[in-house]
């Protein structure tokens, strides 16, 4: 998806309009769906923050009860998704169902597009300031980097570190477990720096197949390849002027690392299949959780690559070495899933304060996001409570070891499951599903059912 445009799924299952509204809507990148599934697979996929839906859907495109259903669909997953619905001509009743079951706005046939573009325009408009109101609400009081919640003295070290370095050309290398929250670190880079008005585009060297990533980052030119059918610029090229993130760089292959050492010391690019030196002008910023001094002295990683991304180096500390942060962030993570989820929850008892302090973290802030995402859920009080977070016990055994109905028992033990592959696998949905021996759709179905959401690298 192209990230320079907002993001409209168009939910409809006539073709001719389906075109149509393609055509008009040009300026966003446009997602289509003929019925409620291929909708449901967009939204979880791309996270549009706006749907414009039909109420008629195969199989009851006469009637609006699919309609309503793939809305309920919608909101239940992506609570904050702005639905506009579309609805028969003098249809209002129907229309009015939709909005009192959470549509955002409807409009009925026959269309105007004149009049729907302004309804889509002030959709987005109404998504962005909430999500902006969202962000504010989580980082309120926290550290002056965006996204970023700290308090403790080696986090705040390390944001004066990145204030400094940010407005510089230098390349920086990013260090630390996988779910310290690397890519924050580099979003806070690219914002603070001069190309803040210009591209930030990520790419994880760990979640894409070797053979696949050179053409991902440099293009491939038309016919470069079986299925190439036209040029296709790279993430280096579409990233000019901005900021290219490489995560877990320690596991590009090697032959990659050679081209991408030509690439920052000369400053252009030449296409999988081309033969013309492209000049890009972006800046490199690269992670990884793997000790690079020690993959070099095994041959494993090129010394003078390494010299080319590190000029300057940002450490962050695990979790486990952030003191109370750990609390800090759980409120944040907290307040924004109970709002997410509809929930009533004023925040954490002494006891479950206590576990998060005691507990090593070994995932980091994505294990916190999942375990307090799951708390929110299956809390049946007003605080969350020890026993709600399933964090091992003192004794060696886990909460779990005292759950007798079956079915929550399953429930939990399956949450830590997926949430310790997720882990694992450093976000990455197809490692996940490997690791549990699942396909990646029973994987993203059991996400759903237990409240985990998907990483924003998912792959």
């Amino acid at each position: 998806m192209a990230k320079d445009k907002k993001a409209l799924l168009i939910v409809e299952d006539d073709l001719g309009l389906q075109r149509q509204l393609k055509w008009h809507f040009d300026g966003f990148e446009v997602l289509l769906a003929a019925n409620r599934e291929q909708a449901i697979a967009h939204l979880r996929w791309h996270e549009p923050p706006v749907v414009l839906q039909d109420l008629g859907l195969p199989p009851d495109a006469e009637g609006v009860t699919e309609g309503l259903g793939c809305l309920a669909d919608i909101l239940h997953l992506a609570p904050h998704t702005k639905v506009v619905v579309v609805t028969g001509h003098g249809d209002r009743d129907n229309a009015m169902k939709a909005v009192a079951a959470g549509a955002y706005d409807f409009y009925q046939k026959p269309l105007d597009v004149t009049v729907l573009d302004l309804i889509v325009q002030r959709a987005f408009r109404m998504a962005e300031l909430e999500e902006s109101v969202r962000r504010a609400a989580v980082a309120r009081g926290s550290s002056p980097l965006e996204g970023l919640v700290a308090a403790s003295e080696v986090m705040l070290k390390v944001t004066r570190q990145v204030e400094r370095v940010a407005p510089t050309r230098a390349s920086v290398l990013i260090l630390g477990e996988s779910g310290t929250g690397k890519e924050v670190i580099a979003r806070s880079l690219h914002t603070l720096s001069p190309r803040a008005g210009k591209p930030f585009l990520a790419i994880n060297c760990a979640a894409i197949p070797e053979n696949l990533l050179e053409s991902e980052l440099f293009g491939y030119e038309r016919g470069a390849f079986t299925g190439a059918n036209k040029t296709t610029p790279g993430k280096v090229e579409a990233a000019d002027g901005g900021t290219l993130f490489l995560d877990e760089i320690g596991d590009m292959p090697p032959a990659l690392q050679a081209k991408l050492l030509r690439f920052l010391q000369e400053r252009v690019v030449e296409r999988v299949g081309g033969r013309e030196p492209i000049p890009v002008d972006v800046r490199v910023v690269c992670a990884t959780h793997r000790s690079l001094e020690q993959m070099i002295a095994a041959g494993q990683f090129r010394q003078d690559l390494y010299f080319r991304i590190a000029e300057l180096t940002v450490t962050l500390p695990a979790l486990r070495e952030r003191g109370d942060d750990v609390v800090l962030v759980a409120k944040a993570i907290l307040a924004e899933r109970a709002q997410q989820h509809g929930r009533s929850i004023r925040g954490f008892t002494p006891g479950a304060v206590n576990a998060l302090r005691a507990y090593p973290w070994p995932g980091n802030i994505r294990e916190l996001q999942n375990r307090v995402n799951s708390a929110v859920i299956m809390c049946e009080g007003t605080q969350v409570e020890e026993s709600d977070l399933g964090l091992p016990s003192a004794a060696g055994g886990t909460v779990e070891d005292e759950v007798l109905n079956l079915r929550v028992a399953r429930q939990k033990v399956e949450l830590a499951c997926v949430q310790r592959a997720l882990a694992r696998a450093d976000g990455s949905v197809t490692r996940a599903a490997e690791l549990l021996g699942i396909t990646r759709p029973t994987l993203y179905d059991m996400m759903e059912k237990l409240g985990v959401s998907p990483p924003t690298n998912s792959n």
